[in-house]
């Protein structure tokens, strides 16, 4: 064998050694978390099934993609509470001691309010915002369901929800918007103090779910 054969050999078996987290974040490993995605107003877990059979692509067991679906018409305060029993029924049945949140839209909301006030920090190792209205979106005001009339800019729950740390706690939060967005305005509602904040492409509201970007910049980031 040539000198130049050789390593090449060697070099493929270094690589084959290397653990997929080696790669960039890009695949499934021993460490990665569970994956909760949480739809937003309107929407069902059959949003996510674009960004989760890339999941799966990528290494992911269907066991550890979790697309929740919860009545989007009542109260963030209450999803929370049921999105509290359903982190704890992923990490039961996962043996994962944190999960990865991703929400579209309102599921930022309601993720968030489980974080600050219900205990999760201690359960969430990344939160992901994908066009969340953070700060609230003027286009709340032609609904009128309590989830719809919360997203409004100036509400009393958008008020205590981002009283005093945005962030808090130990999970990495990172937000997603797009200045394409006709949903959430103002655009700069999405982002929140101390989160890894991220532009996209003139993309829609809908399309920060199916964009082939956007998953890649969301795994990169909760798979590290």
């Amino acid at each position: 064998m040539s000198t130049a054969a050789a390593a090449a050999v060697a070099l493929l078996a270094v690589q084959a050694s290397l653990p997929a987290h080696a790669s960039g974040g890009s695949g499934y490993d021993a460490t990665s978390n569970p994956v909760l995605f949480v739809h937003g107003y309107t929407g069902d877990g059959s949003n996510w099934n674009t960004m989760a059979n890339r999941f799966r692509t990528d290494g992911w067991p269907s066991s550890h993609l979790d697309q929740w679906s919860y009545d989007w018409r009542q109260s963030n305060a209450t999803t929370a509470q049921q999105l509290s029993a359903e982190v704890d029924r992923l990490l039961a049945a996962t043996g994962a001691s944190k999960v990865d949140i991703v929400s579209h839209s309102m599921g930022g909301l309601s993720s968030r309010y489980y974080l600050k006030n219900l205990g999760g920090t201690a359960k969430v190792d990344a939160w992901v915002s994908l066009g969340g209205p953070n700060h609230g979106t003027d286009s709340a005001n032609s609904c009128f369901d309590t989830s719809c009339t919360e997203m409004r800019i100036g509400s009393a729950f958008l008020a205590a929800l981002n009283s005093g740390d945005e962030t808090p706690g130990s999970p990495r939060y990172a937000t997603w918007w797009s200045p394409c967005d006709t949903v959430i305005n103002p655009d700069s509602s999405v982002s929140l103090s101390g989160a890894a904040n991220t532009q996209t492409a003139c993309i829609s509201h809908t399309a920060l779910m199916t964009d082939a970007t956007v998953y890649a910049q969301t795994r990169d980031t909760i798979n590290r």
